[in-house]
């Protein structure tokens, strides 16, 4: 078992989660502009191919030290997160943008009721409404309306697989393997999102303006990232990571009023404003080390 962590380091730890979430809020408007001469799956699978090469080729000893039982692990947690990421995808399709960022948010949900019943952790009425609170400051962000098809099932079986991965990283990730497992996870996705590419081919970006973007959502929001919340989430309960994560609305909400031209609105500061208490309510409750501390998920 894992020994406690301090509260310095607890406070690291949110701070490395929080900066990966902005990173990936930082993303959006950059994807939203790529994704109308990219295929989104060729737009994942060149992503994480590039992220999960340049972090092998960075640190090539990371992988080998891993041992067995790591290495395992973390290609379930790859596996877990590259479906999601195509259902997601697929999802996309068939729903609007707005109902698929809400429901896919809804992890935040997800994620206490999962780590409740696979690492038998007990969640307190203070975290059920920061959970509660975050989730309306999804709605208030994203919804304009929300009808149940098959577009919102696959992308609520996304939200779940993302859910079923901050518990799982948050059960097995140390800080000694982060790197690793990091690097293992990316190159898992890059697999799974290329063999998707198949049927119709891989498309590469044309210009370098394209490039310069992918690369910066590969090797920054991508490769760090993943490294930061890996590293973060051995350090913080899975419900916690959730919330703190569920920040990405807001930081995207932030960056395209900011950079991509878009007004600022009364929605936006409402939904972000309860976004940002439901983090600081959790964040300012009590640490109980049983919740997360304790790993009981086997593979």
């Amino acid at each position: 078992m894992r020994r406690p962590p301090t509260p310095s380091t607890t406070v690291l730890a949110t701070g490395a989660l929080l900066a990966m979430t902005a990173c990936w809020g930082s993303t959006f408007f950059l994807i939203k502009d790529l994704l109308d001469r990219v295929p989104t799956l060729d737009f994942l699978a060149v992503r994480f191919a590039v992220a999960g090469l340049v972090m092998v080729a960075v640190a090539p000893r990371a992988l080998r030290r891993l041992s067995p039982l790591a290495r395992r692990r973390a290609v379930v947690l790859g596996a877990l997160y590259g479906v999601a990421q195509i259902l997601q995808t697929a999802g996309l399709a068939h729903t609007a943008a707005s109902v698929s960022g809400f429901i896919t948010g809804l992890y935040v949900v997800a994620t206490p009721l999962l780590a409740a019943v696979l690492l038998r952790t007990r969640i307190n009425g203070l975290t059920w409404a920061a959970v509660a609170l975050a989730t309306g400051g999804l709605a208030v962000l994203t919804l304009d309306g929300i009808a149940l098809g098959y577009g919102e099932a696959i992308t609520l079986v996304a939200a779940v697989l993302y859910a079923l991965h901050i518990v799982a990283l948050g059960a097995w990730s140390t800080a000694e393997d982060a790197l690793g497992m990091s690097i293992t996870q990316v190159l898992v996705i890059a697999l799974i999102c290329l063999v998707a590419t198949v049927p119709d081919g891989l498309v590469l970006p044309a210009t370098a303006g394209d490039w310069l973007s992918v690369l910066y959502m590969a090797l920054v929001a991508g490769a760090l990232a993943l490294v930061a919340q890996t590293w973060a989430q051995a350090h913080l309960a899975p419900t916690r990571a959730a919330i703190v994560m569920s920040m990405e609305p807001v930081f995207a909400a932030t960056f395209a009023v900011g950079l991509g031209g878009e007004s600022l609105t009364w929605r936006l500061l409402g939904g972000g404003a309860m976004v940002l208490v439901a983090m600081l309510v959790v964040e300012a409750g009590p640490r109980r080390p049983i919740e997360g501390e304790v790993q009981h998920l086997a593979v």
